[in-house]
């Protein structure tokens, strides 16, 4: 990452930061009244992200933005740039978590908080056209909701940016402003919501600042680290799995030209595999 280059809201650090600062609990608001179409007389952040709790040697892997609502809804957000191909699985898991541990030992189960989970995706999951797909449990034949008690929000950011139709106004001009990408539509939002304006010069503010600049820098070395030693995992099981396949086809006798077609290994490899054996 080049550390002069202005980072984007995308950045999670510095979306967390701007959303779960003290003092800007009217901009989340605003922004869950617009996703959940809901209105919200109290919200509370779970934690929030401040810059002395979090230190260079942290991987700086789970900073999820958690709030309560209403002190009965308990909401999870994160915002995913890259697709890992698991936040379908990941969510229902952060879902399925925050519902059990939610409730104390002994505790009454009607003392449960209701859990809302809300990924914005940079990335498409679903065939379907419509980019907020809202999931909840039901009753398939009846096509009736079965309990209100887990909700999973999906907003795929692509499909969004390809329409200016679905959901509500300050919904559009909430995902206009995250997105970064339609400028005279994030000019227009700034202009006409004072919350979002609130949350750019918080988003000037904060990019402004060298030390959050460090650790959003920080934040995208070890995303950038995970991803690659993930692909080196991968690269290396798909090597031993060509290894082991030429291994087994040594055995059976056949060809060294035929082994080189199924497995794409070179002479010298299979040769060397020849010795071992």
């Amino acid at each position: 990452m080049n550390r002069n280059k202005t980072l984007e809201l995308t950045n999670d650090y510095i979306f967390k930061r701007v959303f779960s600062k003290k003092g800007n609990e009217d901009i989340l608001k605003d922004l869950l009244e617009s996703i959940l179409e809901i209105k919200i007389k109290k919200i509370e952040v779970v934690e929030e992200v401040e810059i002395q709790k979090v230190h260079e040697e942290d991987k700086l892997g789970t900073m999820d933005l958690k709030a309560t609502l209403d002190k009965n809804t308990t909401v999870d957000i994160e915002l995913q740039v890259k697709d890992c191909h698991n936040i379908i699985k990941r969510s229902l898991f952060y879902a399925a978590g925050l519902y059990h541990t939610g409730l104390k030992s002994g505790g009454d189960y009607k003392e449960n908080n209701k859990v809302i989970t809300i990924n914005i995706l940079f990335f498409n999951v679903y065939k379907w056209e419509k980019y907020h797909s809202i999931g909840k449990f039901k009753e398939i034949e009846l096509n009736e909701v079965m309990t209100e008690e887990i909700e999973m929000h999906v907003i795929e950011l692509p499909k969004f940016l390809k329409t200016k139709r679905g959901g509500s106004k300050k919904l559009r001009q909430w995902l206009d402003f995250i997105a970064n990408k339609r400028k005279e539509e994030v000019k227009m939002a700034v202009k006409e919501n004072e919350k979002i304006a609130k949350a750019q010069k918080e988003y000037e503010y904060l990019t402004g600042d060298a030390a959050v600049q460090r650790l959003a820098f920080l934040r995208d070395k070890w995303q950038s680290d995970h991803n690659s030693d993930i692909a080196w995992n991968r690269r290396e099981a798909k090597e031993e799995e060509k290894l082991k396949i030429a291994k087994n086809l040594l055995k059976e006798k056949v060809s060294i030209e035929t082994i080189i077609k199924v497995t794409g290994l070179s002479e010298e490899e299979i040769e060397k595999l020849t010795k071992e054996i």
